[in-house]
């Protein structure tokens, strides 16, 4: 008969020494967030209702176009950390890495195709 430990049972299994740097980074992309998304709701309720070229024309501009690429940056950044850590919690082994794989793909094809649209509409 096997008898383990507690302390035997935990081992390997303790902390990643990372716990400290990814909390200050979701505090950091939150508070970041918490700046950008009022500036963008303006700037995004100033053009909704408008034609096709006012909208545009607002977009063009570069304020509006620098504040939504930001918002995508770093609304995407946080996105990942956060599913990231999700996924962490509650899956293990290839699982784990492919889906962790999956939102980062995701969350950066989200935010290089908003940004080549972005350029698109700027230029």
């Amino acid at each position: 008969m096997r008898y383990l430990t507690a302390r035997k049972r935990a081992e390997f299994r303790g902390s990643a020494h990372h716990g400290t740097e990814h909390h200050w980074s979701m505090t950091v992309s939150a508070v970041g967030l918490a700046l950008l998304v009022p500036a963008w709701l303006y700037v995004f309720g100033s053009a909704l209702g408008g034609t096709r070229e006012e909208v545009l024309a607002t977009f063009a501009r570069p304020f509006p176009a620098i504040v939504t690429a930001l918002l995508l940056v770093v609304g995407m950044r946080h996105f990942a950390m956060g599913a990231t850590t999700m996924i962490e919690d509650y899956a293990r082994g290839t699982t784990r890495k492919m889906l962790i794989i999956g939102v980062v793909a995701l969350s950066w094809a989200i935010a290089a195709t908003g940004l080549y649209a972005l350029v698109r509409i700027a230029l």
